[in-house]
């Protein structure tokens, strides 16, 4: 069985042979990989796309190596895998249109708002929204800008995770 990912690296010497060493050690056959120093991601980062083969159970450890290892798996298998993005509003959430303001996040291209929280407070501008979005992978920079514009627009303070 193979399976094809693409991985983001740091442009820094010894990274790759830091992810390809595991990979190897977990019994996994490095069919390819492809590392162009010359292409980044909106992180900055160099994307490397990595073929390997072995058993479905030894695939799957390797994507659970590089999880523990904080390497960020991009794509697997063509799938752009989603990433969790957080964010915190406090202003007058309720009367600016909470609707709206959630609207417009779900309006952008592979982004959808999965969880809201409401904090009421007795002064309606100290009120609070948590949102938990789903990105596709490298969307976030595009997430980040929305939110922004959405608070200058209805005067909300954010609150973003690094």
């Amino acid at each position: 069985m193979r399976m094809n990912m693409v991985l983001e690296l740091q442009d820094v010497p010894g990274q790759l042979v830091a992810v390809l060493d595991p990979i190897g050690a977990l019994g996994a056959n490095i069919v390819t990989v492809i590392h162009q120093r010359d292409i980044k991601t909106e992180r900055g980062l160099v994307p490397v796309q990595i073929t390997i083969e072995g058993d479905e159970k030894t695939l799957d450890i390797v994507l659970q190596k590089m999880a523990e290892l904080n390497i960020n798996v991009m794509e697997v298998d063509g799938v752009v895998l989603k990433e969790k993005i957080t964010t915190i509003l406090i202003g007058n959430i309720v009367d600016r249109d909470v609707k709206d303001t959630m609207d417009q996040i779900n309006h952008l291209n592979g982004v959808r708002v999965v969880d809201l929280a409401l904090k009421m407070s007795e002064e309606p501008l100290d009120s609070s929204a948590k949102i938990i979005m789903e990105a596709d992978y490298g969307q976030k920079d595009k997430v980040m800008e929305k939110i922004h514009n959405i608070s200058l627009e209805k005067d909300f303070l954010v609150i973003s995770e690094v």
